[in-house]
């Protein structure tokens, strides 16, 4: 099981408190991390990633082990530590202005 951190406002869409576990077919990757979220949590759909390009929504960001991985190619396999469960992956919202 991948353990999923959520931000505030993607949690009360959920309904949900603290992480969230997701189960994932094949390798731990982003692709199929959001694509298991999506799965439990349909309401997350067009959230995260947009509808039809699956591309990262802008001003969220995607961490593994402190790693900012938001440009990594989305089937670039996740750290074994986020992959095993002992790390979540974090979705963050991330800030912007000056």
């Amino acid at each position: 099981m991948i353990r999923v951190v959520l931000p505030a406002h993607l949690r009360t869409l959920a309904r949900v408190d603290g992480e969230v576990l997701v189960a994932v077919e094949g390798s731990a990757t982003q692709r199929s991390v959001l694509d298991a979220l999506e799965a439990r949590y349909p309401m997350l759909g067009g959230t995260i990633r947009d509808h039809v390009t699956h591309q990262r929504r802008p001003f969220l960001r995607f961490f593994a082990c402190e790693e900012d991985v938001s440009h990594e190619l989305p089937d670039a396999p996740l750290p074994d530590a986020v992959a095993s469960g002992a790390e979540p992956f974090w979705i963050v919202g991330a800030i912007a202005g000056g």
